[in-house]
């Protein structure tokens, strides 16, 4: 009752700029939430498509050094007295991705061949990546995995991609002790790395992004749109009132002073609207009112 009341006391611009705020605030409401599910959804695509060129480039370091290095110092295995790293694809990944992170901007960026049983225990699983490696062997049909995850360094978008054992060879070392190099038993020793089987997934490939920096320009772009946005409005509303009042207001409360004046008795007040719009139209009615009024006045008048 009572805001009705305010609503009827409220003069006709307060009544346009209450409905014009009303609208702007679903409006704004709306399209924040529209904006904000468009910039994440962007962000999230950026460093899912960083984390996607970054394991496209360790796969190629690790097709190179399969097909191009292995071949070349696996035969040195036997006769070369300390074990050579170099013919493991998981080390010359990892070797490059470590050179890689040596700038700044990307010592955040982390690889990992994370692996339930690796012979070099730098690879071993956490039990975050241990569910990653059981997951990807339970589901074989799932050939990724992406999602975010905290870190000490802070949050970040990581993509997960199974390795298994295609190639016979990589049994010699990952087979039984009696079968691997003894450089290798040397340098990693016989207790890790042993009892894998062709076609087995081992390890989960993960490459993570850090992803705190990107949706926080995310944050500042939408934070930045809104606040043009809202200054727009502004501008507009103001615009509109200055339209409104100067062709609508001004002119009915010229009419409503006319009108009073009539209604006290001075019939020599007119109400001048050469507009043909509706305002010009009330206006030529009040002048046919009057007139007619007055006719009335005077046959009183005469009648008397």
């Amino acid at each position: 009752m009572l805001n009705n009341i305010t609503l009827k006391n409220l003069k006709i611009g307060a009544k346009f700029n209450l409905l014009l705020i009303l609208v702007f605030i679903v409006s704004i409401l709306g399209s924040g939430v529209a904006l904000s599910s468009v910039l994440q959804g962007r962000a999230q695509n950026e460093v899912a498509s960083q984390a996607q060129i970054l394991i496209g480039m360790v796969n190629a370091v690790r097709n190179y050094t399969q097909n191009r290095i292995d071949p070349l110092l696996e035969p040195r295995l036997d006769t070369n007295p300390s074990f050579m790293p170099e013919v493991v694809p998981t080390f010359s990944s990892k070797e490059v991705f470590e050179n890689f992170r040596k700038k700044p901007e990307y010592k955040n960026f982390f690889h990992k061949d994370a692996t339930l049983n690796p012979t070099n225990l730098a690879d071993k699983a956490d039990n975050f990546e241990a569910e990653l490696v059981k997951r990807f062997r339970n589901e074989p049909n799932t050939l990724e995995i992406t999602g975010f995850r905290d870190l000490p360094e802070g949050e970040v978008f990581y993509i997960a991609q199974p390795l298994k054992i295609t190639l016979r060879k990589c049994l010699r070392c990952h087979s039984t002790p009696d079968q691997a190099p003894k450089s290798q038993l040397a340098t990693y020793g016989s207790e890790n790395g042993f009892g894998w089987h062709l076609n087995q997934i081992v390890s989960a490939q993960i490459i993570s992004i850090p992803s705190e920096d990107i949706f926080a320009n995310a944050k500042r772009t939408w934070i930045l749109i809104m606040i043009l946005l809202i200054a727009i409005f502004g501008i507009i509303l103001f615009l509109i009132n200055f339209l409104i009042k100067k062709a609508v207001i001004l002119r009915i409360k010229r009419i409503e002073k006319i009108a009073q004046q009539v209604s006290t008795g001075d019939m020599t007040a007119d109400f001048e609207e050469i507009s043909n719009d509706e305002i010009g139209g009330l206006a030529e009615a009040f002048n046919r009112m009057k007139a007619s009024l007055r006719i009335a006045l005077e046959l009183l008048n005469n009648q008397s």
